[in-house]
């Protein structure tokens, strides 16, 4: 595939983020799409804020704003506090943009008129201490699957499962508390995902040994426990409103209720997962208008979701595994159903004859806890993206977070460890050999490159080390192993280190300068190098380092045995290089001590 779709979950409107919204989902989206983009790959790496539903009607009443207010302010909260983290999003869009209008009403009249929506009277929850009905999400009582005590009327957060309000005990309002809830009736449009079980199936089967066993266990669990089909609307003011009026008939002849569904609002895991289409949009928008050309024509964003123009495209999306079931079930089944058509008979047919393009390779991330408790936003526990900001700098908060992704289990986050981590990794390999070689060039060679002379045996094993490290730290990042890929990058600033001792410039200086000469210039254009491996992981850094060697940027991703001997040759003779400030500071014990009396240590989990 010659170009790279990316998407990582939407972070909800509501609330600062905390660093396991980031392991979850967006910085890994950003470390893979920086690696794409510097093997010279065209790379398209989308986002958005998830802005509608309940949860943001009662935080924008809280704050004296209209929830479209509240919206625009909490949204440049979340950009501003991105690009400070490093994430690179090509767009950062809002799933309550004009775009993400359209798009949703346009798949929802695709899917009425193709026969997998149907209306259905369904029985609400009311709350009268409220006066309004509740959202599934804001009906809060015990799973009755594994009795965890705040599950929510749509998923329990403890087992995953996916519930209904109905399912609760001891059902409450989370909005008030109150248990004075009645149940009423209301009409409302299902998303008939059960057609599309032995589809889903066949295509989820097809993904195994490619997706984490995470992302297939959970997609067929749900499949296994029997595809329900899925409500689509809600009694809400905010949202996007269902468009009935403009529908045609189903394939049945029927057409739908407009009086019974005016006033509703589609749900929000309609509309957020296709706010990635129409976040594609914006962005096409946005470069038309920066370029005086108004708004962009369809085939300016649709060449990355629709087929054939997307034939080269490889989508790949990144998310906790709570956003599994809705990547794996929901969003496929709107995808499918809009490419094909159910005839009254239930006879299936393709209609679209330029389908849209369903996610190629999904990563799925476990959970970041912090001392084994959960990050949480709503009951502000562990340490947010805003905070931990006022801390350090993000590059330590991006190398731990990524070297200790949660791929295959639960990680979590703890002060002495991080401190241990970020000190020795960052502080006494990579700072230290590049502070040292750098400060060694300034002193003996009036801080310029020296000439490279004779190779010895000793260059020689470091190629092949390099060659296979590098070989090895591709790979993992194209397969988007994550601790792997950090570990062999740690490896290859070790064979710097390790490289610069054995070789011992300081030494050799006395007696050949020749050949400390060839020591040094080698150990620059590891730095070089060490910038161009580095940049997807901690980019702020790695602009320095590359700085340091008079280099612009960090340049892209190095060719397997490029250079002399497979070793890297960028740098060329007499070039000016300076030391840098240092690049890492020790985390020290009294700030771990600080931190914790602030955010709290195994007592607060």
């Amino acid at each position: 595939m010659s170009r790279i779709l990316i998407t990582s979950a939407l972070p909800y409107i509501n609330g600062i983020k905390h660093l396991g919204t980031l392991a979850g989902s967006m910085l890994p989206a950003d470390v893979y799409a920086r690696f794409q983009r510097a093997r010279g790959r065209e790379t398209l790496y989308i986002c958005a804020t998830d802005e509608h539903g309940t949860p943001t009607e009662l935080a924008a009443a809280e704050a004296g704003l209209d929830p479209a207010t509240f919206c625009a302010l909490a949204h440049a909260v979340q950009a501003d506090l991105g690009e400070k983290f490093g994430l690179r999003w090509d767009h950062f869009g809002r799933s309550s943009s004009p775009q993400n209008h359209r798009l949703t009403q346009r798949f929802a009249q695709q899917l009425w008129e193709a026969g997998f929506i149907e209306e259905r009277i369904t029985q609400q929850v009311y709350s009268n201490a409220d006066r309004r009905f509740l959202p599934d999400r804001y009906v809060i009582g015990t799973c009755p699957h594994c009795g965890y005590e705040s599950a929510r009327g749509d998923q329990c957060e403890n087992c995953t499962r996916v519930l209904d309000p109905a399912d609760l005990l001891h059902p409450r309002s989370a909005v008030s508390g109150s248990t004075d809830i009645e149940i009423r009736d209301s009409k409302h449009l299902f998303l008939r995902q059960s057609l599309f079980a032995d589809r889903l199936r066949v295509w989820i089967d097809s993904k195994k040994g490619e997706w984490p066993l995470l992302v297939t266990s959970i997609a067929l669990k749900w499949l296994d426990e029997g595809l329900q089909d899925r409500g689509i609307t809600r009694d809400l003011a905010w949202g996007v409103p269902v468009n009935a009026s403009e529908w045609g008939p189903n394939p049945d002849g029927a057409t739908p209720d407009i009086e019974g569904l005016a006033g509703k609002v589609f749900y929000v895991w309609f509309d957020a997962p296709i706010e990635y289409i129409a976040a594609t949009a914006e962005w096409a928008d946005a470069r038309a208008v920066e370029a005086g050309t108004g708004p962009a024509p369809d085939a300016d964003w649709e060449r990355w979701w629709r087929q054939p123009e997307a034939h080269d495209v490889k989508y790949v999306e990144f998310m906790g595994k709570d956003n599994v079931p809705f990547h794996t079930v929901g969003f496929p089944c709107t995808l499918m159903g809009a490419n094909e058509r159910l005839d009254a008979a239930g006879r299936w047919s393709v209609v679209n004859t330029a389908p849209w393009k369903v996610v190629d390779e999904l990563k799925g991330f476990n959970w970041l806890d912090y001392y084994g408790g959960r990050f949480s936003t709503s009951q502000n526990r562990g340490v947010f993206m805003d905070q931990a900001l006022e801390l350090l700098a993000p590059d330590y908060w991006r190398w731990w977070i990524v070297a200790n992704a949660p791929e295959t289990s639960d990680a979590s986050f703890v002060w002495e460890q991080f401190q241990m981590q970020v000190n020795a990794d960052l502080a006494d390999v990579l700072g230290n050999f590049v502070n040292r070689i750098c400060k060694f060039a300034e002193t003996r060679f009036e801080g310029i490159v020296p000439p490279r002379g004779e190779i010895t045996a000793l260059e020689s094993r470091l190629s092949g080390d390099l060659a296979l490290r590098l070989a090895e730290l591709t790979q993992h990042l194209e397969d988007r192993e994550f601790r792997k890929a950090t570990t062999a990058l740690r490896q290859i600033w070790v064979l710097g280190n390790g490289y610069l001792t054995e070789a011992a410039p300081w030494t050799a200086i006395k007696t050949d300068v020749a050949r400390a000469g060839t020591v040094v210039n080698i150990g620059l254009n590891l730095v070089a190098l060490f910038a161009r491996l580095s940049s997807p992981f901690i980019p702020f850094a790695a602009a320095r380092i590359a700085d340091a060697i008079g280099e612009a940027s960090p340049g892209p991703w190095p060719a397997p045995g490029v250079g002399s001997l497979g070793l890297p040759d960028d740098l060329e003779p007499g070039r000016p290089i300076h030391a840098p400030e240092v690049l890492f500071r020790k985390v020290e014990n009294d700030q771990v001590a600080e931190w914790r009396a602030r955010f709290g240590g195994p007592e607060s989990a």
